[in-house]
């Protein structure tokens, strides 16, 4: 039996990679398609700009998208993700969701319905991101001593958060690694006379230009050497297949809140 798979956000870049990725796929099957009231595809084919008819028509009505769907795949914003879900848990939908920017409130409301619903949420769905994320706990163990660390990402012109939750995730590794709250050693932006670098804190630098779809280095700088951990991702299929992959995770596990890891089976 296919998974069937609802797609908030559904007219975006992201939407678009996921819905074409959906189709594409073997075990799944296109069952919602999400977007904004004032979005000009409703009521087209959700699938017409690949040139195909999958049956399933742009709304904004909620109820219509996610009634006898699996799973809902959310990239979007923390308020539209927190009302898809209550609706989700309303129906008993599982949830993959890819929105960041979440505050420490709205992530303890995700984890509440996560009582009821399976629900995997990552800042990164790409899984050589989070493979990355195990290579720098690593790194950060061995690294502690002697060596700066700074943390550079670059997106596309349109990312409306910074840092990223990718850069955000990758500090919180090093920093957990190192004993540190990242919360009291983060450095977010340097400007004028800013005096020698306190060795305790983590650097963060965003660059927001063009099309780029992800980029994201941890450099270890210490004294005769660096060290530079990177991932760079040249389009966002790696994102759609993760969250795929996410989908058909939740689909035989029972109501929790799950990440990559768990996906990967890197918490083993």
């Amino acid at each position: 039996m296919s998974l069937r798979v609802a797609i908030s956000g559904c007219s975006g870049r992201m939407g678009r990679m996921l819905i074409e990725a959906v189709v594409g796929s073997a075990d799944c099957q296109l069952h919602g398609a999400l977007a904004r009231p004032d979005s000009p595809t409703l009521g087209q084919d959700a699938s017409a700009f690949l040139g195909k008819n999958s049956g399933v028509l742009v709304t904004a009505d909620l109820h219509q998208a996610l009634s006898g769907a699996d799973v809902l795949i959310d990239f979007t914003r923390p308020e539209g993700t927190l009302a898809h879900l209550t609706v989700c848990r309303e129906l008993g939908v599982n949830a993959v969701i890819g929105t960041t920017g979440f505050d420490a409130q709205q992530k303890a409301l995700i984890g509440a319905h996560a009582g009821h619903i399976g629900i995997m949420m990552a800042p990164n769905m790409s899984v050589g991101v989070n493979v990355v994320l195990r290579l720098l706990n690593l790194a950060a163990r061995s690294l502690n001593e002697g060596y700066d660390i700074e943390i550079i990402e670059a997106h596309h012109r349109h990312k409306v958060d910074a840092p990223s939750g990718t850069a955000l995730q990758m500090g919180e590794v090093v920093a957990k690694a190192l004993g540190r709250d990242l919360k009291a050693c983060a450095v977010y932006g340097r400007e004028g006379v800013t005096g020698e670098r306190d060795p305790s804190t983590i650097g963060f630098a965003t660059v927001r230009g063009g099309d780029i779809v992800g980029d994201h280095t941890v450099l270890f700088a210490g004294t005769g050497e660096r060290i530079e951990i990177s991932h760079k991702s040249s389009s966002r299929v790696t994102y759609a297949q993760g969250s795929l992959r996410a989908a058909r995770f939740l689909a035989s596990h029972p109501a929790g809140l799950y990440d990559m890891n768990d996906v990967l089976g890197l918490n083993a």
